[in-house]
């Protein structure tokens, strides 16, 4: 009877031990939080550029969402902006359906359905999908404090920011204007001086011949430490030939002509490819492993010069010449004539500034390709936004990974798919059975 009475009592402290654990554990679960990430490549945790800007930034972050009821869309972007508050506690996220608040949403110029707005510091900036690269960025202008200006050079028949002919940027400076960045045509004609919060000049594929003192404008915007991008099509000079000079930088005559592109069904001869292989050592490109096109490139000769930092990054592939003849029929190399590669496509050049800071040129023998025919092309808009963020000293979130699902799909083979077929569907209830009346005969025979 004790004996009874002893072994109940123990089964009934063991059962309250075990709710009492429960119910910590519970309790615990509440207070504190601890996430591990199993998947291939940590694509559920944020790089470690994210964490340094995150370091950063103190007080707190207000993150609105302005997205439908939708269960599924709420969801996700909750899971989403979770990995930066696992990181940063004070970063707030709330839900308004825009649908009922049509006015807010309007005035904030809300165009997607989810969109966040995130405020840090009475500033704002917008986030339109559920990427790191967008998100870190956002937060990055944030803690800059300062409206980047990106001023478009026009008036001289260059390719334009706003149009939507094939030969124009406007795809590409969107995706520019959706990361925060501002545009500002200017013509040089009208003005005294090239303004002072241009950030980044914008030199795109000019037709026509700058006057002058056009010339003396942009030269002296660079001698005040001004950033430039500069497009370049084969034969343009456009009077910017003292520019040139001024930056060491030579043009030969010529389009580059590539015929490995006909191994992957490329039958143009003048859109030259660029791989990984070809990248420079630079950060514009550092872990960039996308082909790119570039439709009709000429090629840049950099000198090193005076207290200019040049640096090749992109390059064209050994088999490639500069065809300098009429570009039609069937183009072959001319020994004499053409210049045997390979060739820099684009190139940078810095230069420390007295006042500490660093100023960046890129120069780039194509404007075709960030134009609207062929921004869409393999790696050719990466690159373009990649070219931005280094010209806007963003380098450090160039960097930020992609995630992707390395590990969503299970590959098998025939073999191994007909195994697994058959050791659930026979070996695994056979097993079962087996192991189940071995247990019934064993105790059958107690």
């Amino acid at each position: 009877m004790t004996d009874n009475f002893n072994g109940r009592y123990q089964s009934l402290l063991t059962a309250l031990l075990l709710l009492v654990f429960t119910g910590l554990l519970a309790w615990l679960s509440e207070r504190y939080s601890y996430t591990l990430d199993w998947t291939r490549g940590g694509r559920h945790n944020l790089s470690g550029a994210s964490h340094q800007v995150l370091d950063r930034m103190p007080g707190k972050i207000e993150v609105t969402s302005y997205a439908s009821d939708d269960v599924g869309l709420r969801e996700l972007i909750r899971g989403f902006v979770s990995r930066y508050q696992r990181y940063k506690a004070d970063i707030s996220l709330q839900f308004i359906n825009p649908d009922s608040s049509p006015a807010e949403s309007r005035n904030l110029g809300i165009e997607v359905d989810g969109e966040l707005v995130i405020r840090y510091q009475d500033r704002l900036q917008h986030v339109l999908n559920d990427s790191e690269h967008e998100f870190t960025n956002a937060l990055q202008r944030l803690l800059r404090g300062t409206d980047l200006w990106l001023a478009f050079l026009e008036g001289h028949g260059e390719r334009s920011p706003l149009g939507d002919a094939g030969h124009d940027l406007s795809l590409w400076v969107r995706q520019l204007q959706n990361r925060g960045l501002n545009l500002q045509p200017i013509n040089l004609a009208s003005l005294a001086a090239i303004p002072d919060n241009t950030f980044v000049l914008v030199i795109a594929s000019p037709r026509t011949a700058y006057l002058p003192g056009e010339v003396s404008l942009i030269r002296d915007y660079l001698e005040r430490g001004g950033n430039l991008l500069w497009l370049l099509d084969p034969g343009e000079g456009n009077g910017l030939e003292e520019l040139a000079s001024y930056l060491g930088l030579e043009f030969p005559d010529g389009t580059i002509i590539e015929t490995n592109g006909q191994v992957i069904g490329i039958s143009d001869p003048t859109i030259a490819l660029s791989t990984r292989q070809l990248y420079g050592r630079h950060p514009a490109v550092a872990g960039f492993d996308l082909t790119t096109l570039f439709p009709s490139a000429t090629a840049i000769d950099a000198h090193n010069s005076g207290s200019w930092r040049v640096t090749p990054v992109v390059t064209s592939a050994t088999r490639t010449w500069l065809e300098r003849g009429e570009l039609k029929g069937d183009v072959r190399f001319d020994q004499g004539q053409d210049l045997a590669g390979p060739f820099t496509i684009a190139v940078s050049l810095e230069r420390e500034l007295s006042s500490g800071d660093q100023q960046r040129i890129m120069v780039i023998g194509d404007g075709d390709f960030i134009a609207n025919n062929y921004i869409d092309n393999q790696g050719n808009l990466e690159l373009g936004l990649r070219v931005v963020d280094w010209l806007a000293q963003s380098e450090d979130f160039i960097s930020i990974p992609a995630r992707t699902v390395e590990d969503a799909d299970l590959q098998l083979s025939r073999l191994a798919s007909i195994v697994m077929g058959f050791g659930l569907l026979v070996f695994l209830p056979v097993g079962l059975l087996t192991t189940g009346g071995l247990i019934w005969w064993r105790r059958r025979q107690l």
